[in-house]
């Protein structure tokens, strides 16, 4: 069997098993099988700060954080960015690492506003102050619906488990692996990765309880 075509098969047995996972939640919902999301530019800049703040941590904490910006009315970009600092630190405690994503987030509001609407470049978010491969690609797919696949720690551990991609490989070669054996589609994009996350916490799951 082709590369190609066992990626794809891997997709439609991993969809068949768990069903649509409805990345990214809006305002703490999932929305499965709709791909129209984000429907506005509030939506939006929800999405590029959930990814901020769930770097290295579990969604969960970032999930918490997100709400905490929420209620203290700094999910916007121009009130993040005019927020003392302590106020934000506050909020985003559950997200762990406060101090440098505070900071984080301040750099981020900036250069968003900035954009005046318009998508960003992958080059573009790189060049942010505590933007990684992984936040930026995430940031593209979610809130830009740009087809870049999201490489992350999940996809390393199920897909070098299948011998499919060495587990130290770089990110950029993981990246391309799926993307060279994928129809250019961020819909398919969207889903993959979330099935792999959904996948590898069940096995993680399974291999617990055992």
């Amino acid at each position: 069997m082709e590369k190609g075509s066992r990626i794809l098969q891997i997709y439609h047995s991993l969809l068949e098993k768990y069903g649509t996972q409805g990345w990214w939640p809006i305002g703490g919902k999932y929305h499965p099988a709709d791909y129209s999301f984000p429907k506005n530019g509030k939506q939006r800049f929800e999405i590029c700060i959930g990814a901020i703040l769930a770097q290295s941590i579990s969604w969960k904490g970032a999930e918490k954080a997100v709400m905490n910006l929420r209620k203290a009315g700094l999910m916007d970009a121009g009130k993040l960015l005019r927020a003392p600092m302590p106020k934000l630190k506050s909020a985003i405690v559950p997200a762990g690492y406060f101090n440098q994503k505070a900071r984080k987030l301040k750099e981020f509001a900036r250069f968003y506003l900035a954009l005046n609407g318009r998508a960003p470049s992958r080059e573009e978010l790189l060049s942010i102050w505590g933007i990684g491969k992984e936040t930026a690609d995430s940031i593209l797919l979610y809130a830009y619906g740009v087809p870049t696949f999201v490489v992350d720690a999940y996809a390393r551990r199920v897909f070098s488990g299948l011998r499919l991609v060495r587990r130290d490989a770089d990110y950029d070669k993981i990246k391309q692996f799926f993307e060279g054996n994928l129809p250019k589609d961020a819909a398919l994009f969207n889903e993959y990765h979330a099935l792999i996350v959904r996948h590898a916490k069940e096995m993680k799951k399974k291999k617990a309880a055992n």
